[in-house]
Order: structure tokens, then C-alpha cells, then sequence
């Protein structure tokens, strides 16, 4: 007897897509190794660490958690999809700058709670981004680079957005 295959539809960065999927398929997985997206990495498997954080139409989910099929309708952005027309995201420039990372392995998770975080808020207060990344573990920066970071960041989007 087979596994169940689910048939869904769409988008990753921005791409259409429709394929099936394992019902029991997790979406770390499927996007690891069917889309071949690495920049998702698996830590803990437990929803805890933040380590796998996708946005799912815009709202940070832990990948670990989800099963693949209920990407069905909606918008997968992973940090591969952050990078814009002009190069890199606000994000991605102010991490690289501000040394908001050290060994990189949690930086794609947190650069996409920090957009789902500036997306809800655009100009937090240091309090307010120590509560809202409190989802995210580092194990090697101590968080006030990446604080340093995300307010560097939420300045420059809101001058370009002037």
C-alpha cells in the first residue's frame, strides 16, 4: 500500500508552483529536499528554537511544525526569496554590517522573524524586538548585534519608504 500523495498549489519567492505531496511530508523537508532550498536549516525539531522560520503569506512559521500540504494556497518565502531586484534585503545588508551573526546557522530564521517583526511593526523599539525575536535562539552572538541589527534596518527601510 502506498503513501497518500496530496496535490497543491503555490508559490515559493514568488514562483508558482503545483506538485503532491507525502500526507505525512513535513515542510522543513519538503522545502530542504524537494525544492532544494538550504537555507532553511533543521535544529531542534520541536517548534522551539526558530532555527527552520519560513514566512507563510507573510507570517513566521517554524517549518518543523507544519506539514508540507498546507502550503496548499498560499505564499512560501524562505531567505533565498528575500534577496530583491536590487540585491540584498535591508535585513541581509544591516546583519552583514552590524555583524548581527557569527556562525550563520540561525541567521536565516531570524532575519525572517526580523522582516515578519518590521512588517507588523516598522519602527520598534529595542524592547519591543528583544520580546518579538525572544522565539529565536543564538547560541554564539549574546542578540545585541542582531538587535543592532534590526534597528539599523527598520531605519533604513523607513527612510526609503520616505
Amino acid at each position: 500500500m502506498g503513501e497518500e500523495l496530496v496535490s497543491i498549489q503555490f508559490h515559493v519567492n514568488g514562483e508558482p508552483y503545483q506538485t503532491q505531496v507525502k500526507a505525512q511530508e513535513l515542510l522543513i523537508d519538503f522545502i530542504r529536499d524537494r525544492l532544494a532550498l538550504t537555507g532553511t536549516k533543521r535544529s531542534c525539531d520541536m517548534e522551539i528554537c526558530g532555527t527552520c522560520t519560513v514566512l507563510l503569506d507573510g507570517k513566521a512559521v517554524s517549518s518543523c511544525s507544519l506539514f508540507a500540504f498546507e502550503l496548499d494556497g498560499k505564499g512560501l518565502t524562505t531567505i533565498e526569496g528575500l534577496e530583491g531586484p536590487d540585491g540584498l534585503h535591508p535585513l541581509q545588508k544591516a546583519f552583514i554590517r552590524c555583524g548581527g551573526f557569527q556562525c550563520g546557522f540561525c541567521t536565516p530564521g531570524m532575519i525572517l522573524l526580523a522582516k515578519s517583526l518590521l512588517a507588523e511593526n516598522p519602527d520598534p523599539t529595542r524592547e519591543e524586538i528583544c520580546a518579538y525575536m525572544d522565539a529565536n535562539i543564538c547560541r554564539c552572538t549574546g542578540y545585541q548585534m542582531i538587535v543592532e541589527s534590526i534597528l539599523h534596518a527598520a531605519k533604513e527601510m523607513q527612510a526609503a519608504n520616505r
